[in-house]
């Protein structure tokens, strides 16, 4: 198994309702479950090779839950990045060199059906975690942009998070609304719906956990 860390931002705009079934063991909101995902590799490597400034992302979609499986997936790589660079961003991001279960990709990787060919692709992206918004330019490809939840009465910025001490992809996210549109094999169209901003922290063994609660039993 190859060694590798990724330190960095997320962005994930899924289909679900605000809260995100997902994170709290329950069913999707619509029974059926669909993402695009963003990470920007703030500082990182697999072996020998350095991931710094790099960015991946996945569009995502399964039939039902996700754990029945049966899912597809269209992973999308930084087009700046080398070919050693490129196969080490894919296998991360497709849960391999990775203990069984230990991140959030490898537990997705055994959840898909059809896994389709990388697309090589500059990207337009922003994420600003504390802020609540984000966006996601691949050009062709996708068109996603996040923002805060609004008060639907004063039109005011609503804050809320949700916090996984033990959770395989991030400790704490910041929830925002989300509006994403992708074209190719897995074609999304989401509108105001359930969208995280969090920072990650991973190597092969899982999340590396920078807060105390998160040590707890």
């Amino acid at each position: 198994m190859t060694s590798w860390e990724i330190q960095g931002r997320e962005l994930v705009n899924c289909n679900c309702s605000y809260g995100c079934p997902c994170q709290f063991n329950a069913l999707p909101t619509k029974g059926f479950c669909e993402a695009m995902a963003c990470y920007i590799v703030d500082k990182g490597y697999y072996g020998e090779v350095r991931l710094d400034g790099l960015t991946a992302g996945m569009a995502v979609q399964w039939p039902g839950p996700i754990h029945e499986g049966k899912g597809k997936c269209q992973p999308f790589i930084d087009i700046k990045a080398d070919a050693p660079q490129r196969e080490a961003l894919l296998k991360i991001i497709l849960g391999q060199d990775t203990d069984p279960l230990a991140t959030v990709f490898a537990v997705f990787a055994t959840t898909f059906e059809r896994v389709f060919e990388p697309i090589f692709a500059p990207f337009e992206i922003a994420i600003d975690i504390e802020a609540r918004r984000g966006k996601v330019r691949i050009p062709d490809a996708v068109e996603g942009l996040a923002e805060p939840i609004r008060n639907p009465v004063t039109g005011a910025e609503h804050r809320v998070r949700i916090d996984l001490p033990h959770g395989f992809e991030y400790e704490l996210a910041e929830i925002g609304s989300g509006s994403t549109g992708t074209s190719g094999n897995v074609k999304l169209q989401l509108k105001d719906s359930y969208a995280q901003f969090a920072y990650i922290h991973m190597n092969n063994h899982g999340l590396i956990r920078h807060r105390q609660s998160a040590q707890a039993a």
